[in-house]
């Protein structure tokens, strides 16, 4: 496997060319604290320049079928399948993922085969039965035909979160391209390596100049101009509601279409005929799994009070073996957060907890570890109030309230300002499915923390605007166009 070399020089991807920045930043490893890289600082003019040149280029690559532009995919996910290798230490060290996330999860096949489902052909056109039309001052009376026709929206700026940089790119650029837009990317500041290696790849793949647009940074400055720039048509956004309100408010200048996936505070049900093991064991799963910096983690575990303390007891024995690590470690499940601002952060938000009077089960204490941890961390004893319990902690922490009836586990679920991905564990799937039904949710899982990778995904409330996967992903990066004639 090839190592990571800090000394590289890294560019901005513009119109097919490479482009120098007057300014860097570090990039730090979570793990280690180290700088394992120095990013460029894009300008707003820069940001501005790859806006112009996604619009230039888009009149062209729409004009390409689908089965043509399916070929770039294809191209680029043989590279990045060949080059494996050379993504791994880049992405691990800049995340602070752990090795096994990073090969698996971060850069292997969830990534790739994001690439290879949407290089197919999609036909989203549909046609309207005839109806009759009446003579009017309009014009003479007979059979009204119409299709409704899929286009493109334009120009696709992608704003991507840190947790999972190529997975998240490759879910935002993957159904935006094959349906005729051309894309201008912006990852996270914190971890865009990554990204600038998949930049290469699209070079290599022989992408036309300016389909896609990488440009990176550590100001506003960047996303900023791409928010407000004319040359952009559609605003793809993953990552914290903070920043989505803000550019659902910017964006409203110039109408720009949005699919924003925010954040989440998952809800999970547990009934009283459910089976406690299945249920910790599928919390555990996720609880430390990219020391929980995911937005669909089921951080807020609601159990029936006959099963609240054995619940409790079960996921303190399950965080047993969740170790705590070197993320190059192979047996390490829990590694760093990406920041020392985020660390501090999740801290602050335990303390708070403490505070507010829940019981620290387990965790709660720094790790003796060199770079940005936080153990998991379960607090009990909980009420709905509760700033930890109402806010996304996006970190290895889980809160527990016991609940007497449906009625009012239904309410403490919907007791939110989020509604991303909840869950619900039950043995009576039809109770279990009557509950899921009533909980303001964007997606419900049921005695299981998998989800279907075709249904829609997306938030509720102030998780989200719009869905992405199967379908409904292809279908958020165009505008319908109703076409009808006098036959």
């Amino acid at each position: 496997m090839a190592g990571i070399d800090p000394d590289k020089v890294w560019k901005l991807s513009i119109n097919g060319e490479w482009v120098e920045t007057a300014a860097t930043y570090d990039i730090v490893d979570p793990n280690t604290t180290k700088v394992v890289g120095r990013a460029p600082e894009a300008t707003a003019a820069q940001a501005e320049d790859a806006a112009a040149a996604a619009k230039a280029a888009q009149p062209a690559w729409r004009a390409l079928s689908q089965v043509e532009r399916a070929g770039y995919l294809n191209a680029l996910a043989d590279l990045l399948e060949a080059r494996q290798d050379d993504f791994v230490p880049i992405v691990q060290a800049e995340t602070g993922a752990t090795i096994m996330v990073a090969r698996t999860m971060q850069v292997g096949g969830n990534t790739i085969g994001r690439y290879r489902q949407h290089a197919k052909e999609f036909n989203l056109n549909s046609g309207l039965t005839p109806m009759r039309a009446a003579a009017t001052a309009l014009g003479p009376a007979g059979l009204i035909g119409a299709t409704v026709n899929r286009q493109p929206v334009g120009v696709v700026a992608c704003i991507t979160p840190y947790n999972f940089p190529l997975t998240n790119v490759a879910g935002k650029i993957a159904p935006a391209l094959i349906m005729g837009n051309t894309c201008v990317i912006k990852p996270a500041p914190q971890d865009p390596l990554g990204v600038l290696l998949l930049a290469e790849a699209i070079h290599d793949a022989g992408f036309p100049p300016g389909v896609v647009n990488v440009v990176t940074g550590s100001t506003p400055d960047a996303p900023a101009a791409l928010v407000d720039s004319r040359n952009v048509d559609m605003i793809s956004f993953t990552g914290s509601t903070q920043i989505g309100a803000k550019i659902y408010e910017n964006s409203g200048k110039t109408m720009k279409r949005l699919l924003m996936e925010l954040g989440g505070k998952g809800a999970l049900v547990m009934t009283d005929d459910a089976d406690v093991g299945a249920t910790a064991g599928a919390i555990a799963s996720v609880w430390g799994f990219h020391s929980g910096q995911i937005c669909t983690a089921p951080t807020r575990v609601i159990a029936h009070r006959s099963k609240y303390d054995e619940l409790v007891e079960t996921l303190k024995t399950f965080a047993g073996f969740l170790k705590v690590g070197d993320a190059l470690d192979e047996d390490t499940r829990v590694g760093p957060v990406i920041t020392e601002v985020h660390r501090d952060r999740v801290e602050s938000m335990i303390q708070g907890g403490k505070d507010d009077g829940a019981t620290v089960v387990l965790g709660g204490e720094r790790p003796d570890l060199p770079g940005y941890f936080v153990a998991p961390t379960l607090l009990a004893d909980c009420r709905p109030d509760m700033h930890i319990v109402r806010e996304e902690v996006f970190g290895p922490v889980v809160v527990a309230l016991p609940y007497d009836d449906d009625e009012e586990a239904i309410a403490m679920a919907n007791d939110c300002d989020y509604g991303l991905n909840s869950y619900v564990f039950a043995g009576d799937l039809s109770r279990g499915y009557k509950i899921a039904e009533q909980i303001d949710s964007g997606q419900i899982l049921l005695n299981t923390v998998q989800p279907h990778m075709e249904a829609p995904f997306g938030g509720w409330k102030m998780s989200g605007v719009g869905r992405d996967r199967g379908k409904w992903g292809l279908e958020a990066y165009t505008e319908p166009q109703a076409i009808s004639w006098l036959g």
